[in-house]
């Protein structure tokens, strides 16, 4: 029987792909923001409703290079949430910055605003809350903390590409949002990201640090890297960005066929697109919470019956061994989120995954003696 995976990257026809790109070899301009990259970041701004958007080769640099670009003083605390994919706190971390863990919220698995403020010291510069799921923080308590304590908000987006709250893009929320377009996301470049804000001071500067810092043709105004994304990323961009919302409309029908067969079942606890969102469905989280099967004992079964699911996010950022010496690290520290590390599964979805497997995987889950 034919192996599932958690997720499969999303793909435009091999012919529109090569009538993207047939224009590279005419010019040979393959990186370096060519035609591809411009059309691209033109489409992403409209698209996202944001005023700038500047492409990196992929999130974690983009995350990594707006935190640097806003100059903090090395040493200086950021509070994030440790229920995240490492990159988070690892962009955090490589920029001289002290990560400062903070709980999530029971219902949607997003950094909790009410634990926020007991954790602000004289040395905390900013906010790094994480939209999980496709889930929303919620900016606007998010932004009145920040706001009282004079804190920048850089948000990690890399789930909520494509996703409005309360009819307002995620890319316009906080001081920057950071989007993933990796291959297992929504829409993907292959490889890539983007930052999106409006301060137009961030353009040319995380432009220039991208690109080894070079602000002219013989000089260099920043410390920066090689983070530019190719010309061929780009193109898949451009190609992607024109299915997305027929890929949405069928991740949504796969997340329907999943909650018809598992939801109201009795230790399954299931996480609905909230109302005032507009959800991209990027990932199925399922909670096993005194199922007569335990998350560990689901994801063998799946297992051995050639389906991969995915413990995502296990463990915490906060129990790495590298983060151990922090002073909020351990998972004791962050209890919610140690529950949903320990108890939640996130179910193979995406566009072109069949019905037919959808109930093969809830038979599994449903019916395993």
């Amino acid at each position: 029987m034919e192996k599932i995976l958690v997720t499969r990257s999303s793909m435009p026809s091999f012919e529109e792909y090569c009538e993207e790109i047939k224009k590279l070899w005419d010019s040979r301009w393959l990186t370096n923001g060519g035609v591809e990259h411009i059309e691209l970041q033109k489409k992403l701004e409209e698209y996202l409703g944001c005023e700038h958007a500047v492409l990196f080769t992929n999130g974690h640099l983009a995350l990594e290079y707006v935190i640097a670009a806003m100059g903090f003083e090395r040493g200086s605390e950021v509070i994030t949430t440790p229920f995240t994919f490492a990159s988070t706190t690892h962009a955090i971390v490589r920029n001289g910055l002290v990560p400062v863990f903070c709980d999530v919220r029971e219902d949607n698995y997003t950094i909790d605003p009410g634990k926020i403020e007991a954790l602000i010291t004289e040395k905390t510069v900013a906010l790094v809350p994480v939209h999980v799921y496709g889930n929303m923080c919620d900016t606007a308590r998010i932004a009145e903390i920040a706001n009282k304590h004079g804190l920048k908000v850089i948000y990690d987006a890399a789930h909520a590409f494509g996703v409005k709250y309360r009819g307002v893009s995620s890319a316009c929320f906080g001081d920057a949002s950071m989007f993933s377009f990796h291959a297992t996301k929504v829409f993907n470049t292959i490889e890539g990201g983007a930052v999106c804000f409006s301060d137009d001071a961030l353009v040319d500067k995380l432009n220039c640090m991208k690109n080894f810092g070079q602000t002219g043709v013989d000089a260099v105004g920043f410390v920066g890297g090689n983070a530019k994304m190719s010309e061929f990323q780009a193109a898949m961009g451009i190609c992607n960005l024109r299915h997305l919302s027929d890929e949405i409309a069928k991740r949504k029908a796969v997340v329907e066929r999943y909650f018809a067969a598992l939801d109201g079942v009795n230790g399954i606890k299931l996480c609905r697109p909230d109302a005032s969102t507009e959800h991209n469905y990027a990932y199925l989280p399922v909670v096993f919470d005194a199922y007569r099967l335990s998350r560990d004992e689901v994801f063998d079964a799946l297992s051995e019956q050639g389906i991969t699911a995915r413990k995502y996010f296990y463990p915490l950022t906060n129990s790495f061994e590298c983060y151990r010496d922090l002073p909020t690290a351990g998972a004791d520290k962050t209890p919610v989120a140690s529950y949903y590390a320990d108890r939640v599964l996130t179910l193979p979805l995406y566009a072109d995954l069949s019905m037919d497997d959808v109930d093969r995987i809830t038979d599994i889950i449903l019916n395993k003696e």
